[in-house]
């Protein structure tokens, strides 16, 4: 399935949010094509160990996880040669994304006010720390200053007073992921918007904001309740039993939701009646006795271990997890049965060796993927050059992804 067939993608971004955003729109079968500084190219390409390839072929596996579907080419946006071929490419480009700091790229004719004027249909989305507003706009942004910034650390790691504690970031670059993927759906929004106006627009995205959203609801906590959410640990601020419990031979997550889950939870312990007392029967009761009802969850659950509580929640309809490793993640019956591990080729392996994980998700069934693997620095940037110099305009890509000049364009 290619939805976004015949959708022209111009991704001068680097590192994270906004080769997610490029990594999504080409598995939704967009033509995305990837600008580069020459000789370095986007800064994750030397993030490693670990690598895949050779010598001076060789990706990061960092890389890999971002930039599937992409055509490379390496620009000197600097010199006057580079941003005209910038220009040429964005004149007929439906989407740019950029993550430049706030005025950068103005000093080469590459903003959004000089693209657009010369191309009015084009959806130009910048991506940066701050926004392109406000007393902080010039300051670089990056995945975890953000997470300190916005709040995100501030609720994340053991409750204040543990020993040996202090905040935590997630353990993966979430405000990045999350801003790439609020930066797609904008841009999805802009497209349809242009259907009607003939208009493209300037998306201003900035992880902070992004990180603010995604407070949710500890933020209406605050807004609403007037408290302010603290570090808990894997418990939850508005729900208990919430979170992590030892079991016999390890951890399990626990997930009750609701007065009939603690129910079924008590029931299946041979302890119904806790489930009647007015401290327990409800989710409010429970979270003011939160360390009597904790404590109970606790002993019962030494009982067996993870796999056995597993099939016995499950029966009984109260929502729980075991904690895989990453490793175990890979080897889950119902990740492999969903299709999230796949295979791919990659720059001059064409046996579709690399390992990558999926776009998540299927329409009508078929999984979103785009053809083309991570490309090499500069992979494409010869062909990309002369048909660029020969058609004067956005280089067509066949199935099989060489660039033509005649592929008729949808």
């Amino acid at each position: 399935m290619s939805p976004l067939a015949g959708i022209r993608v111009l991704d001068l971004s680097r590192v994270l949010a906004g080769p997610w955003a490029g990594q999504l729109l080409a598995d939704y079968g967009a033509d995305v094509i990837k600008v580069e500084r020459p000789g370095s190219g986007d800064d994750t390409r030397g993030w490693g160990p670990p690598w895949w390839g050779e010598a001076a072929e060789r990706m990061s596996a960092y890389y890999l996880c971002a930039n599937r579907g992409k055509r490379s080419i390496a620009v000197d946006i600097a010199s006057p040669e580079g941003a005209q071929l910038v220009r040429t490419l964005a004149a007929e480009a439906d989407v740019l994304l950029e993550n430049y700091k706030v005025g950068q790229l103005a000093r080469y004719g590459l903003d959004a006010a000089s693209l657009r004027a010369l191309n009015p249909r084009l959806v130009y989305c910048s991506i940066t720390g701050y926004g392109q507003t406000g007393p902080e706009a010039s300051r670089a942004g990056y995945d975890f200053a953000i997470q300190a910034a916005g709040g995100l650390m501030s609720v994340t790691g053991e409750a204040e007073g543990t020993p040996h504690t202090q905040p935590q970031k997630v353990g993966v670059a979430v405000v990045d992921l999350m801003t790439g993927v609020y930066a797609t759906t904008a841009i999805l929004a802009a497209l349809q918007g242009r259907e009607r106006t003939g208009q493209g627009c300037h998306i201003d995205t900035a992880l902070l904001d992004v990180q603010v959203a995604m407070l949710a609801n500890q933020a209406s906590n605050h807004l609403v309740g007037g408290v302010v959410p603290r570090r808990m640990g894997n418990a939850h601020p508005n729900i208990v039993p919430y979170q992590v419990f030892a079991t016999a031979d390890g951890h399990i997550v626990l997930a009750v939701g609701n007065d009939t889950q603690f129910a079924k939870l008590c029931e299946l312990v041979g302890q119904i009646e806790v489930s009647r007392d007015v401290r327990f029967a409800t989710n409010a009761a429970r979270v003011a006795h939160r360390a009597e009802v904790v404590g109970m969850v606790a002993q019962w659950m030494v009982a067996h271990s993870t796999s056995a509580w597993c099939a016995r929640l499950d029966a009984a309809g109260v929502p729980c997890a075991p904690l895989r490793s990453i490793d175990q993640v890979f080897q889950s019956q119902q990740v492999l049965a969903r299709g999230m591990l796949i295979k791919t080729g990659c720059g001059d392996d064409a046996a579709g060796s690399v390992p990558l994980v999926a776009a998540p998700v299927l329409f009508d069934g078929e999984r979103a993927a785009a053809r083309r693997g991570p490309p090499t620095l500069d992979q494409h940037g010869s062909a990309l050059r002369q048909a660029i110099a020969e058609r004067g305009g956005w280089p067509e890509a066949t199935d099989d992804g060489d660039p033509t000049n005649d592929h008729s364009r949808r």
